[in-house]
């Protein structure tokens, strides 16, 4: 076995990554760029290595500085985790090159299932079925062959980045640029393949672990068909749509699949599974390492695939064969990103201020997080999982639906209060999932507006701030007890803002202690976990700041008539296509701004023509930062 490991990510995974090493008595190497300089990855590793700035490309994606590290470090290999390099075919061979074991597959498995097109033919040619489509040059011509609906795919990738889906076909070239700049930004390739699109699927993926004496074994499947913009957010095993002989069969297609490319190490072969007819299940991908929802594996068949994976690459031969695995139990998994729900799911960011993690009976929180982390615009949204065990489904979401209600993130705004209701949904209880389940159920699942309990609170916070400290003499005018000389007793009113400006009068009671906000509203007690202008309950967060309606007076008459753009999240701007003076029609594209490998464009709200513009190519904003101005025709003029 290895003596140092060098773990060549962050965030959660490299602390997951971590944690088997340290059970194991391997020493741990982490690395880090600037931003992360005092992440939880970092404080946890034996010892850790400054690999350079904060864009990945000049630290986490650096093979020259990883490389660098391990050999300073005295690292015998190197495991890569997920996202980032472990995936990339050459990072494996300079490794190798540089005499330290890739804790991985072997390069040529990698870049033969990280190009989907021949990933598909290799696949097939063993047996394995795969869905229909097409690849470049002719991805145009292929897709209007196919017939609407169509998805558009990177074939250097995964994880949803890049991908798109098409229903109107007369969008077909916006879409593949999109799909091009997204595949080009997150993978360093343009190339895109097109699938039939396959309505009402479910995503459904085998675990596979192979070792280097020539044996492979399936550890059952996992349903991913919860997704949002074809990325998954709840993950589970087993599946409740699969009986025993669709599971032993899709297990020996996927043994099939990583043999064909002679396989090492822990990997995950997806299908795409007809709900109506789970025979009939399709090859989509291979993913060439670590699955974020890996967990849910290790809970119901008592593996650590961590632990696997090293012992693998250290050359040792799998311990059991395929009779010997047991599926028991049942595990659910909810990804915590760093997103706000009632922003259309735009990235978030901010420092977090107050942070609780479940952990125990049944509950397992796999995070990257502490208090005082900052969450920036440069990385994956993905800030920590939650996983939880039962002897059945209904016991595994009932706890995970518990866990989440318990889940703090205050400073950042996170989905884990969405995830919660997701969990609560009645297809969801029922199993009853597909892909698309969440897009078409999300309206109901997202709060509309703020509950009145949270203005109430937030005001008791303000009125604990303004009441003076006992003892000594107090100025009766500064007391906030609504005492009018002449008049009527008054609560105080307080302009507040989460979503729109509101001047908020209290009319409950409320306890302010430490960190805990306890209101009475109607009868009923409410409590708020607080940090700061944070409250927070039940998974769900609000930041409820101070709102100035004189300031905000001023600010609508400067720009009078006109439209003030602001940044959706905090990112960077990547793309500009007008300047000031320049005329736009309404819904023109203006802007993009990019954050955690998505882009969002800014379009003009009305015809009229720029007056202001307040941003470059490669400016970092702020979220609600003013990015341009368009004046209607009349007032440009004027």
């Amino acid at each position: 076995m290895f003596e140092t490991v060098l773990v060549a990510n962050r965030g959660e995974i490299a602390v997951r990554v971590i944690r088997t090493l340290r059970s194991m008595g391997v020493r741990s190497v982490a690395v880090f760029s600037d931003a992360d300089a005092d992440a939880r990855h970092v404080r946890e590793a034996d010892t850790a290595v400054r690999i350079g700035p904060a864009p990945a490309s000049m630290s986490y994606l650096s093979v020259e500085r990883l490389l660098q590290a391990a050999a300073r470090t005295g690292a015998q290999a190197v495991h890569p985790g997920y996202g980032f390099l472990a995936e990339n075919a050459a990072f494996a061979r300079a490794c190798a090159e540089a005499g330290l074991v890739f804790i991985g597959p072997p390069a040529d498995a990698i870049s033969l299932m990280g190009d989907k097109i021949r990933a598909k033919e290799t696949v097939r040619a063993a047996g394995v079925p795969v869905v229909p489509g097409g690849r470049d040059p002719e991805l145009a011509d292929a897709a209007r062959e196919l017939g609407a609906p169509v998805l558009l795919k990177p074939s250097a990738g995964g994880g949803g980045k890049g991908m798109r889906l098409v229903r109107d076909l007369t969008r077909l070239e916006e879409e593949i640029a999109a799909a091009r700049r997204e595949a080009r930004a997150s993978f360093g390739d343009d190339t895109l393949l097109v699938e039939r699109w396959i309505d009402r699927p479910r995503h459904i993926e085998i675990q596979v672990l192979a070792d280097g004496h020539g044996n492979v074994v399936h550890l059952g499947e996992r349903e991913c068909s919860l997704q949002r913009r074809h990325q998954k957010i709840i993950e589970e095993a087993p599946s409740v749509l699969l009986d025993e002989p669709t599971r032993s069969a899709m297990g020996e297609a996927a043994v099939q699949a990583a043999r064909s490319c002679g396989y090492r190490g822990a990997g995950t072969v997806e299908f795409i599974v007809p709900g109506s007819d789970p025979s009939s299940y399709y090859f989509m991908e291979m993913n060439t390492r670590l699955q974020v929802e890996h967990p849910v594996t290790e809970l119901i068949t008592g593996l650590d695939l961590v632990e696997w994976q090293l012992r693998v690459a250290a050359g040792e031969p799998l311990a059991f064969a395929q009779e010997d695995v047991r599926l028991t139990g049942h595990a659910v998994e909810a990804r915590i990103c760093a997103e706000d729900p009632a922003r259309g799911f735009l990235p978030s960011g901010g420092t977090v201020l107050r942070l609780r993690e479940p952990q125990g009976d049944g509950i397992r929180t796999d995070s990257g997080l502490t208090e005082g982390t900052e969450v920036g615009s440069l990385y994956d949204p993905m800030l920590s999982k939650v996983i939880a065990y039962g002897p059945d489904r209904a016991t595994a979401l009932r706890k995970l639906r518990s866990a989440l209600a318990e889940t703090v993130t205050l400073g950042v705004q996170t989905n884990a209060g969405f995830l919660r209701r997701l969990l609560a949904h009645p297809a969801v209880v029922a199993g009853d999932l597909d892909t698309g389940l969440v897009e078409r159920e999300v309206e109901g699942l997202v709060p509309t507006g703020v509950p009145e309990e949270v203005y109430e609170a937030a005001a008791a916070v303000r009125l604990d701030a303004l009441t003076p400290e006992p003892g000594g003499w107090t100025d009766p005018f500064s007391v906030p007890s609504g005492w009018r000389l002449g008049g009527e007793r008054k609560p105080p009113a307080f302009h507040l803002r989460v979503q729109d400006p509101l001047e908020y009068t209290p009319r409950g009671t409320g306890t302010v202690t430490g960190d805990r906000v306890s209101v009475t509203l109607d009868g009923v007690r409410h409590t708020f976990h607080r940090a700061a202008d944070w409250l927070g309950r039940d998974g769900d967060a609000w930041h409820v700041r101070d709102h100035d309606p004189v300031a905000a007076s001023l600010s609508r008459a400067a720009h009078a008539g006109a439209d003030s753009l602001t940044a959706p999240m905090p990112g960077t701007v990547t793309v500009v296509k007008v300047a000031v003076g320049d005329e736009v029609t309404a819904g023109q594209s203006l802007l993009v701004v990019e954050a955690m490998k998505m882009e969002h464009v800014i379009s003009a709200p009305h015809a009229g023509k720029v007056t202001e513009l307040d941003v470059t190519p490669g400016s970092t904003v702020a979220m609600d930062q003013v990015l341009a101005v368009i004046a209607p025709h009349e007032e440009a003029e004027e």
